[in-house]
Parts: structure tokens; C-alpha cells; sequence
């Protein structure tokens, strides 16, 4: 499979390399993002076990980092002490980890209004402790981009990651000052390109979501980032240079790392 090297450095601003689907190559994986070019991976927890791979994964990786969540699923069927024992563990780690999330709401598959309220709910804490512990917030939206910026309001750096939404709320994100990240959903999505089109240079993160979404057939990982550079460039008429310096400048400034 060609990797296809790149003459430029570049973030993976969000990818799961703790979920099974990496448990027969993940050390692999890892040398592959390495050789494509690739100098950090965001690895982003979304329950109490990814959470604690995640930090695994950093510990052992200079260019791996952690983020650790709590997804909406499990904000939205979690039972009262999981949820709370996944806060617990965010508390207790946070200054081993460069984020706080992914977190957010995802109003798609919630079913029922109480479901909303319960994800919702399991949310608002996330965003709390994000605030307390003064940590960039990662969150998922989905059919919820504007409710979920409603809630972010006073956390100083807000990421949606694998933004999906319209490109008018999109505009309300960056002009908060937050940033957009867009998987390699790019690759092939009409709308992912329009919103590449749109989203201001310095707001910008590209991410691969992996193992989802990928750009190329099967599962996706980390060194596929470099699909989504001559993609992105090519839509807003910038160098692919330019748009991997800015996209990893943009992941290092808001990560701190």
C-alpha cells in the first residue's frame, strides 16, 4: 500500500489508536504515520478504558497525545456512576493530557428527549471541568453544532472535531475565535470540501477520525493525513506546503505541544 511520503511535516489532529480495530498493527500504524511524514498524533480517549490507553499511548510515544472524554453515547446511555467515574478519571489525569474530550452531543442518535437531556446533561460537565482545569475542549456535534457552541461559550479554545455542519455556523465558530477541524471526509465529501473552501486558514485543523472515514478503502489511520493536504490545498488555491505548516502550527498552538 503507498503511503506516499511527503516533503512536509503534519499533525493528526484526532485520530482512536487505542480502539480494537488497531489491536493486530497498532505499533505499525504508528511507523507508517511516521515514514508518511507525520510528527504528532492527537489520540483522543472517549471512555474510562480509552482514556487509559490513551495515556498509555502518549507515555510510550513522544508524538503521540492524549485527549480524554466522554462520548455522547455514553453521556446519553452511560449509567449516573460511569459517567462519573470517567469525570474522575479526567480530573485526576488532566495534566497528563494536552485536551479535554471528545465530548459533545450528537443529536442523531438520540431517540428520545430524555436521551438529549441525559447527553446534554453528561456534557455540560465535561465542558465544567474543561473550564476548571483551563484545557482546550475537544467536542463532537452532530446535528447539534450551534446547541453544543451555546454550551462552549466560555471555554477560551474550543475544536470541533470531524465538523459536519453548515457552513453559516461554521462562520459563528471561528468568529468565537475556535477552530475547525475536518477529517478526511475532504478526500470525498462535497460538503467537507465547501467547508474547506470557507474556513479561515488560521482556524483550520485536518484531522483523519481514524480508523473512520477514511480516504482510501478500508480502515483509516494516521498516515493518511497526507490524502487530505493536496485535497485541501487545491480547494483553497494554497500550496500543499502552506496548508501542512499551518495546519500544524494551528494543532501545536492549541494542544501546546
Amino acid at each position: 500500500m503507498e503511503y506516499r511520503p511527503m516533503p512536509y511535516l503534519i499533525i493528526d489532529s484526532h485520530c482512536h489508536l487505542d480502539f480494537p480495530k488497531f489491536n493486530r498493527d497498532r505499533e505499525e500504524t504508528i511507523l507508517r504515520a511516521r515514514e508518511a511524514g507525520v510528527v504528532g498524533m492527537i489520540n483522543s480517549g472517549i471512555s474510562l478504558k480509552g482514556n487509559r490507553m490513551s495515556l498509555e499511548l502518549a507515555e510510550k510515544n513522544a508524538d503521540i497525545h492524549a485527549t480524554l472524554g466522554l462520548s455522547p453515547d455514553i453521556g446519553r446511555g452511560g449509567t449516573d456512576k460511569e459517567i462519573d467515574a470517567i469525570l474522575a478519571q479526567i480530573t485526576a489525569n488532566a495534566g497528563k493530557a494536552v485536551g479535554i474530550g471528545e465530548a459533545g452531543l450528537d443529536f442523531q442518535d438520540c431517540k428520545t428527549n430524555d436521551e438529549r437531556e441525559r447527553q446534554t446533561a453528561a456534557f455540560k460537565k465535561v465542558v465544567a471541568l474543561a473550564k476548571d482545569l483551563d484545557k482546550p475542549l475537544v467536542v463532537h456535534a452532530r446535528l447539534a453544532e450551534a446547541e453544543v457552541l451555546k454550551l462552549v461559550k466560555d471555554i477560551d479554545t474550543v475544536i470541533y472535531h470531524c465538523y459536519s455542519g453548515s457552513v453559516e455556523t461554521m462562520q459563528e465558530i471561528v468568529d468565537m475565535g475556535y477552530y475547525i477541524s475536518l477529517a478526511t471526509l475532504v478526500c470525498f465529501s462535497k460538503h467537507h470540501q465547501d467547508l474547506a473552501k470557507a474556513v479561515p486558514l488560521e482556524n483550520l485543523l485536518l484531522e483523519t477520525d481514524s480508523p473512520f472515514l477514511s480516504s482510501r478503502k478500508g480502515r483509516n489511520e494516521p498516515a493518511f493525513i497526507v490524502d487530505s493536504v493536496p485535497v485541501v490545498a487545491q480547494l483553497k488555491g494554497i500550496d500543499p506546503a502552506e496548508i501542512a505548516k499551518s495546519t500544524t502550527r494551528n494543532a501545536r498552538r492549541v494542544f501546546n505541544i
